[in-house]
C-alpha cells in the first residue's frame, strides 16, 4: 500500500468514526489487529457490538473492494476478538462505504451464494 492510499484510508476511517458517533455509536476500538486480519472500527450501540469494515474511494465503487476473501478474514478476526474479550452478547458485521462526499452505512453484511 502506498503512502497516498494509506492516507486516504485513514481519512476514510476518521470520517466513518465521526459518522458513527453522530449516529449514537460509542467507538470502542480502531484498527484491531490479529494474525487473521484487521477490523477497522469496533463500536457499540444499543448493547450490540458492531464490527465495521470501512472502504473509501474518491471515485470508484468502494463496495466492490469488500471481497469474499476479505469477509472470510473479517469473520476470523471477529471470532478471535469475541473469544479474547469473552463477549456473550449480540454482535453484527457492518460496512461503511465512502465514495467522495457520500457515506453509506450497510448493516449486517454477509456472504451469499
Amino acid at each position: 500500500m502506498g503512502l497516498e492510499s494509506y492516507k486516504r484510508g485513514r481519512e476514510g476511517e476518521e470520517r466513518a468514526a465521526a459518522f458513527l458517533i453522530e449516529k449514537g455509536f460509542t467507538i470502542l476500538e480502531r484498527n484491531f489487529h490479529s494474525r487473521f486480519g484487521e477490523i477497522d472500527i469496533i463500536a457499540m450501540k444499543d448493547e450490540i457490538l458492531h464490527f465495521i469494515e470501512v472502504k473509501y474511494s474518491p471515485k470508484n465503487d468502494a463496495e466492490y473492494f469488500i471481497t469474499p476473501q476479505k469477509i472470510t478474514k473479517f469473520v476470523k478476526t471477529i471470532d478471535y476478538y469475541l473469544l479474547r474479550k469473552r463477549w456473550q452478547g449480540m454482535y453484527q458485521m457492518d460496512a461503511i462505504i465512502i465514495k467522495g462526499e457520500k457515506i453509506s452505512y450497510l448493516e449486517n453484511i454477509s456472504i451469499w451464494g
